[in-house]
Parts: C-alpha cells; sequence; structure tokens
C-alpha cells in the first residue's frame, strides 16, 4: 500500500479526537506508548479496551467499545489482530457519525474492512503507524530514526 507523504500529513493534521481500540496498559507495549505520544501532540486519545473499562488512562476513561466514545471522534486506530478488524469498523461507521479516518497500525490489514470504510467516503489507512508518520513528516526524526529525548553535548 502506498500513501503519499502529503495525503498522510493531511489526515494527520486534520485529526483532532482518536478513539484507540486495543489500547494497554503496559508502558512497554505499542499501544501505550503511542497513544501518550499522541496526547503530547495535541490530540485527544480516547482509550478503548473492555478488559480495562473505566480506568483512567493519560487523563481519560477507559471505553468499552466505541459504542461508548464521545460521537466526535474523528479517526479510530486499531490495535488489534487483522481478524478483528471487520467488526471494529462496522461499530465505528454505525456509532461515530464525524468519523473521517480508519487508521489500522503496522501488521494489521483487512481489504474487505478497508472497501466498507472507504464505500461511506472514509479514509482508510493500512499497516502503518501514526506516532511514526508523525515523527517523519513533521520533522521529528533524526537520522538514527528516533528521538532519544536525551540531552549530549556530544556531536
Amino acid at each position: 500500500m502506498f500513501y503519499s507523504d502529503a495525503f498522510l500529513k493531511d489526515v494527520l493534521e486534520r485529526t483532532r479526537k482518536v478513539a484507540m481500540v486495543g489500547v494497554s496498559l503496559n508502558p512497554v507495549r505499542a499501544s501505550y506508548f503511542v497513544a501518550r505520544y499522541l496526547g503530547l501532540r495535541g490530540y485527544t486519545v480516547i482509550p478503548v479496551n473492555p478488559r480495562h473499562a473505566g480506568e483512567m488512562l493519560f487523563g481519560q476513561e477507559i471505553r468499552a467499545s466505541l459504542a461508548d466514545v464521545p460521537k466526535d471522534v474523528d479517526m479510530v486506530d486499531i490495535f488489534r489482530h487483522s481478524e478483528a478488524v471487520p467488526e471494529i469498523v462496522e461499530e465505528a461507521l454505525s456509532e461515530l457519525p464525524a468519523l473521517q479516518t480508519v487508521w489500522m497500525q503496522i501488521g494489521v490489514k483487512h481489504e474487505e474492512a478497508a472497501s466498507m470504510a472507504e464505500d461511506r467516503g472514509i479514509t482508510v489507512i493500512q499497516n502503518r503507524c501514526p506516532k511514526i508518520e508523525y515523527q517523519r513528516l513533521f520533522g521529528e526524526l533524526r537520522r538514527g530514526g528516533f528521538v532519544t529525548g536525551v540531552i549530549s553535548s556530544k556531536l
């Protein structure tokens, strides 16, 4: 799948509120640090995980399902296995009237679910990470491919 930089940047610039399906409370899991990162970049991240419903993560209550998130969510970010995507997309399409984008994380793809969303005018991105794309497109990656957050006087 090819997505132009301009296309990805447009999606990231127009997005304000993200429902993250499959978020983890474990700080070493990718969904945890992606949610944290997006929140630090000004996005409102609504965590969705039925196992942790009612708990708090980054100042937001974890919701059991997309039916429980605010209706003005404009992006659903999916951290689940590809087999779970059709059900998630169906729920997003029925519950979120402001939905603009379905984003499937690295390793997550489902062509039929993508077509279902695209047929309704929803932008679909598969097998990509919004954190990585944000860093790449907005100049936050260094030559090594990551930002360490460590201040050093060494060059």
